[in-house]
């Protein structure tokens, strides 16, 4: 399946012809306002698309900027860490765009979507969040790692202290530096305040306070995991192995945790941090550990327990996903009116054709990943 979409991408003007014409003439039969509106938009999209993707990528670099300077300001703006979602989703959508061969109307929606998302959530003041001198980017990255350091070892919030420095990572790597030193003041206390906080909030057939005694053990059968291959390949197992997933945070967002919790101790490792990686494998496997605890659920015959501020009993099965996140019907979808489910839209997707494209991903994987994205 992966080959597929790796397969589409375009090749000089044939690529224009090959890509944008299907879409032109499977809306050429409908006659509703809504339909000539699509058949508009495709075409909008098409042309601007494919002039874009010839420079290899639908890249927006404004995208990563705009992305830090809502991760940095997140606590000030909000008073919570949770409003660096946006952020971490736009430099998500960028990379997604940049590491995977899509088609220009799959890429352009991303980034139209990324964007919009931006418009409604970023920053109104610019693209920087401070005036002054932007710190090299040896020390900026520094600043950041020592924080992650000092969080990583431990279970907070399902990793997102991960994540958002590793995204935060690879977006000043690609743009060569970013950040102020008081931008890197505000870092470092995003990922400091994840100190000794609670492992997540939402779990099934477990509880925060069971989480944080609980220990790895060889019983447990995971392998022993010395490089970012090895992980993919126990996450693509890990969520090919769920026999129903279920619409909660507790279930299938928790669950997309893994995809992206996972994916940002990879990024460590690939940016050349492979002390962190190594650090962050004993908490993230802890957070596999109690998510095992659900993966049989079946909510028709038996009541599972649920701990959650904001799901509720019974369980539903969550809603499959017909499109693919490479595939442009996937964008069709009104993914505003979700809020972008807080960024994820992006995250997940660009965290799961990660592992696939790094570990040997099997249908059942695929068919779980539906679940997670609908």
């Amino acid at each position: 399946m992966l080959g597929d979409f790796e397969s589409a991408k375009m090749r000089g003007t044939a690529g224009k012809t090959v890509i944008c014409a299907p879409f032109e003439s499977s809306y050429r039969s409908k006659r509703s306002k809504k339909s000539v509106l699509l058949k508009k938009l495709l075409l909008v999209v098409c042309v601007s698309g494919f002039a874009s993707m010839k420079g290899g990528g639908m890249l927006d670099r404004r995208l990563l900027e705009e992305g830090l300077a809502v991760i940095v300001s997140s606590r000030e703006r909000t008073g919570d860490l949770w409003h660096a979602h946006y952020g971490a989703g736009a430099i998500a959508a960028y990379f997604w765009v940049r590491e995977n061969r899509l088609t220009a109307l799959a890429a352009g929606s991303v980034t139209a979507e990324a964007k919009a998302m931006l418009r409604q959530h970023g920053l109104n003041d610019g693209l920087n969040s401070r005036n002054g001198d932007v710190l090299p980017r040896e020390e900026a990255e520094a600043r950041i790692t020592a924080a992650l350091d000092r969080t990583i070892g431990e279970l907070h919030w399902v990793g997102h202290q991960a994540i958002y420095g590793a995204l935060s990572l690879k977006a000043i790597r690609e743009l060569d530096g970013w950040g102020t030193e008081q931008d890197m003041d505000q870092m470092v206390e995003l990922i400091d305040s994840f100190e000794r906080t609670i492992p997540g909030r939402s779990w099934v057939n477990t509880t925060v306070k069971e989480i944080r005694s609980l220990k790895l053990s060889e019983a447990d059968g995971f392998p022993d995991i010395e490089r970012p291959e090895q992980l993919s390949r126990l996450i693509l197992d890990e969520l090919g192995a769920f026999r129903t997933i279920y619409q909660a945070e507790a279930h299938h967002d928790l669950i997309g945790h893994m995809l992206t919790y996972g994916h940002a101790l990879n990024i460590l490792f690939e940016l050349d941090y492979p002390a962190l990686f190594h650090k962050g494998i004993p908490p993230f496997l802890r957070m596999v550990k109690a998510l095992r605890l659900s993966r049989d659920v079946d909510a028709e015959l038996e009541i599972p327990t649920l701990q959650s501020p904001v799901d509720r009993l019974p369980l539903i099965r969550a809603e499959r996903s017909v499109a693919l996140p490479h595939e442009l019907e996937y964008w069709l979808t009104d993914r505003r009116s979700r809020d972008w489910h807080g960024g994820h839209v992006f995250k997940f997707p660009f965290s799961f054709y990660h592992h696939a494209r790094n570990g040997n991903s099997v249908p059942e994987s695929w068919e779980n990943f539906r679940y997670i994205i609908a």
